[in-house]
């Protein structure tokens, strides 16, 4: 049995080396990117002087998170969230589930090769007709293996090594999600409790004026009017002040979520002003080619390259299946003859399966993965369109934000001055309380303004990393 064993399994081996050597698949061309080269020009998009030159400064998604944010009490909020939050558990349990299922077909590629035992016993007859036959056997095979002569598994199995990756990159993408809106999160509560404490500020400050001009009334030194519209500022304030420590609260609720559980007081702001959660900016000069390094638009290719290889597995349907099924050992009728040469078995069953009509459905299963390639193509440039659309929207908000910023200090800083003159003047009896209490409106609305701009300016950095890829070490 040795030598037409040896022919069989040589066989064996050899159509297993030649299986998948032939593809079916589509030649593979990453589709051009349906995006200008160049990111816009004009006013919006001028580089704030401190961005560095792209050419010297480290790639957004090569920059980590824990290097990107500078703020310490923030970094341990985001560590939080990774550790503990329950959408990126799933994303990473996807992944999990894509390569197991990737293994399972990859597995599919080489022969299974099982043991196995049986034993048998029959009677027929009685007394001197009576039969006995008894029956062992012990083998090694393998059974119905697909020579995989025209690259059918070999797609499968390429389809799914890209459907792994794509759940690989949108994990990563997920986590770099999760990133971003933790940290937007934590600056918006920094904002609200400066909002917060503007208006409560600004409350004292108009409960004492109204104070104030209601006992100038009952002196007969104010009007009416003056005490009304000194009582519209209070009032004013104080449901900003509800309002404010409602939205500090949801807040707050909003980044336990995402973090997964109760935030250390202590890792929480006071405010946003004086405080730098990022660099202070991010390379300037970048080509759009960046965009094809983002794991979304990564995912997407994956997945067209999985479609891809799923036009190969469809085409190779329409060809002959080559199954083989082998087996050696050995049978006998005694258990102490059933390890002797004279028991020694072999079996080896090729068999070929040809496709001769099958009502269309080879065609049909054809035409479907070609529609859905088609459709992974139009998928994949959308989300080259989205990715564009997204980094320059931001790149035109970090453009004047620098601007907009020193003009909003500065108004702040006029309003101020305006209030101290106005409520001197008022006081010395120079002019209207009407006058100050207009004052104090436009250096309210323009401290809550100033605030509004820090939060779009601490904003905007964390969303430009997030759209240029930001980096997940």
């Amino acid at each position: 049995m040795t030598q037409p064993f040896l022919r069989t399994t040589t066989s064996l081996l050899a159509l297993g080396l030649l299986a998948g050597c032939i593809s079916l698949d589509p030649d593979y061309q990453r589709p051009a990117a349906p995006v200008p080269a160049a990111w816009p020009q004009g006013a919006a998009y001028a580089q704030p002087a401190s961005a560095p030159p792209a050419s010297a400064a480290t790639p957004a998604a090569e920059t980590g998170w824990q290097d990107f944010f500078v703020d310490a009490d923030l970094r341990a909020v985001v560590g939080q969230a990774l550790d503990n939050n329950r959408d990126l558990r799933v994303a990473v349990q996807n992944v999990l589930a894509a390569r197991a299922k990737y293994q399972v077909q990859e597995a599919a590629q080489l022969p299974t090769v099982n043991a196995s035992a049986s034993g048998g016993y029959s009677r027929t007859g009685a007394g001197s007709n009576r039969q006995e036959t008894k029956s062992l056997s012990a083998a090694v095979g393998v059974s119905a293996f697909e020579a995989d002569l025209f690259g059918r598994v070999a797609s499968l199995t390429r389809a799914d090594l890209e459907t792994y990756l794509a759940q690989e990159e949108t994990a990563r993408a997920t986590r770099i999600s999760l990133i971003s809106e933790v940290a937007t999160a934590y600056i918006t509560y920094a904002a609200d409790k400066s909002l917060l404490r503007i208006a409560q500020e600004t409350m004292e400050s108009a409960q004492h004026s109204a104070d104030v001009t209601r006992k100038r009334l009952s002196n007969g030194v104010a009007t009416r009017l003056d005490a009304a519209e000194a009582d519209t500022i209070y009032q004013t304030a104080r449901a900003d002040v509800a309002n404010y420590t409602t939205l500090v609260a949801q807040d707050l609720n909003a980044l336990e979520t995402l973090t997964g559980g109760p935030v250390d007081p202590a890792h929480l702001p006071d405010g946003i002003e004086g405080r730098t959660f990022t660099l202070a900016a991010l390379p300037a000069g970048m080509s759009t080619d960046v965009l094809l390094n983002r794991p979304d638009v990564l995912s997407a290719e994956h997945s067209l390259k999985s479609a891809n290889a799923n036009i190969g597995a469809a085409r190779a349907a329409f060809f002959p299946t080559v199954s083989l099924t082998t087996a050696a050992g050995f049978a006998s009728k005694a258990f102490g003859n059933l390890f002797q040469a004279q028991s020694q078995s072999l079996s080896f069953t090729p068999s070929v399966s040809v496709p001769i009509f099958d009502n269309g459905a080879n065609q049909a299963n054809l035409d479907y993965a070609k529609a859905t390639q088609q459709a992974a193509v139009a998928t994949y440039e959308k989300t080259i369109q989205t990715a564009f659309k997204e980094v320059a929207n931001a790149l035109a908000r970090r453009g004047t934000i620098a601007e907009q910023l020193d003009a909003q200090q500065a108004k702040v800083r006029s309003a101020q001055t305006s209030y101290d003159l106005s409520q001197a003047r008022y006081k010395q009896g120079a002019d209207s309380y009407l006058n100050a209490l207009d004052a104090q409106r436009t250096l309210y609305s323009a401290q809550q303004t100033l605030v509004s701009v820090q939060l779009t300016d601490a904003g905007n950095l964390v969303t430009l990393y997030q759209v240029l890829g930001g980096g997940v070490k």
